[in-house]
């Protein structure tokens, strides 16, 4: 078996591997930089995946050891006649001579590690400052070192200006305190053009995840229910989330806002906002090929992206978050930040990128209450008596969400009705094909949000 049938049989079980579903035709490194030899031995590898007529770019940083101690073997590629190769982000010892290179601003081979001049990395000189793998992370991989720093390796990689880094550099030196600012990257060049694999932040000490203080609040709830509490509704429960929804909602404005400044905006004219509407129309007709059930809600859909084709007035629009969800907010003990600015992994570099407008992130959100709110019930015994339950959780603090944004200078969404439920209905369209695809047992909650639409 070849190093390349190795990273191949390993590959496709990744969690973050983006081909699930399609057949690997072949596997290519088409770069292969040594960062330190020895054992342990450090190499950085880019390899084209080809799934036919189409192939994506990955990036692994591959350990190599002649014995694999106990504490790596989870992270194990596979071996040849001396060396165990593994996933290289799992062994502190080696991802702290990629902090090192970050720190010194060295050049290795193809790679650059660049430092942020105004950055204060005076904590990188620490003894013991092991690293550790972060669990949960879908697309890419992130390491926390100590309590000062993330180091996020973006996976899947592609030519050209990363959003995530470009953004919240954009954003820090505007001062804003939504977000962790960067203290420095690893760049390399792909067809010509300067492409960010990984970049260094701002570690949030003592945060939590949007997600799981929504998930613990809809837990309160549940149990409020469940021990027979009269009448008991949202604003009843012991772990109400509606201030934080609020206090989202503002920050979420004022995130907004500073976009806005650092990028600029612009306005969609009736005519892209009818391209609009029929790009959300063969979403709609693609997904219901993959997911037959879907196809009782085609009058819904028609009749929302239709009044959408329809309007006449402009629409604002700016550089927006592009994924924006409860997992990508944690909240600090001075508010809420906001993380990964790359947007939809899946989508094209200029897509990603391109101008949209804000509701796009508020239609993003709300349909993250839905999902925190009804997840919990697909293996909960009373799901059919709490289904009402979890509805009015996601509409309170849905209601809380827009207050705070449109009281902090965001675009009201009691105002653009029209637009905000097509965003609404097309992102729910979306979670549908992801859902059939990734999570099956989870279809039932964006079904069911289309029905109560």
């Amino acid at each position: 078996m070849t190093f390349e049938d190795v990273l191949t049989t390993w590959l496709v079980k990744q969690r973050w591997f983006a081909g699930k579903g399609r057949t690997v035709h072949d596997l290519a490194v088409v770069a292969d930089t040594e960062i330190t030899g020895g054992d342990p031995g450090l190499r950085h590898l880019l390899v084209t995946v080809s799934h036919g007529a189409t192939s994506d770019c990955y990036q692994l940083f591959i350990g190599q050891r002649e014995r694999l101690p106990a504490r790596l073997r989870h992270a194990s590629i596979g071996s040849d006649s001396r060396w165990q190769f593994y996933d290289a982000l799992h062994d502190p010892d080696l991802t702290r001579i990629l902090l090192d290179a970050i720190v010194t601003d060295r050049a290795v081979g193809a790679l650059r590690f660049r430092r942020l001049t105004e950055a204060d990395l005076a904590w990188a000189d620490r003894p013991g400052l092991d690293s550790l793998v972060l669990t949960g992370e879908q697309s890419n991989t992130s390491l926390v070192f100590g309590e000062w720093a993330i180091f996020k390796a973006f996976r899947r990689v592609a030519p050209g200006p990363n959003p995530d880094l470009e953004v919240a550099a954009a954003l820090a030196a505007l001062g804003s305190t939504h977000v962790a600012e960067p203290y420095g990257w690893i760049e390399t060049r792909m067809d010509g053009a300067s492409t960010v694999l990984a970049i260094l932040s701002r570690y949030l000490r003592a945060a939590s995840d949007g997600w799981s203080l929504a998930a613990t609040s809809v837990r309160d709830l549940y149990a409020a229910v469940d021990t027979d509490v009269s009448g008991t509704n949202a604003a009843e429960a012991g772990g109400d989330f509606a201030g934080e929804a609020e206090r989202l909602g503002v920050a979420t404005a004022q995130v907004h806002a500073d976009l806005a400044a650092a990028f600029g905006t612009s306005e969609h004219d009736p005519e892209a906002i009818r391209d609009l509407a029929e790009q959300m129309f063969r979403r709609f007709d693609l997904a219901s090929a993959d997911v037959p059930e879907l196809a009782r809600y085609a009058d819904l859909a028609g009749a929302a992206f239709s009044k959408l084709a329809k309007l006449t007035e402009p629409v604002q629009a700016q550089r927006v978050h592009g994924d924006y969800h409860l997992g990508q907010v944690m909240r600090t003990q001075t508010g809420w930040v906001v993380l990964d600015f790359e947007g939809e992994p899946a989508s094209p570099l200029a897509q990603r990128r391109a101008r949209s407008s804000p509701l796009r992130d508020v239609a993003g959100m709300l349909r993250s209450f839905d999902y925190a709110a009804k997840h919990q019930l697909i293996t909960h015994r009373d799901r059919a008596s709490l289904g009402a339950v979890a509805s009015d959780w996601a509409r309170r603090n849905s209601r809380a969400f827009c207050a705070g944004y449109a009281e902090a200078g965001g675009p009201d969404p009691a105002s653009h009705e029209v637009l905000l439920r097509a965003l609404l209905i097309d992102k729910a369209v979306y979670e549908v094909r992801y859902e059939a695809r990734n999570r099956p047992n989870w279809l039932s909650i964006p079904l069911e949000s289309l029905a109560e639409m």
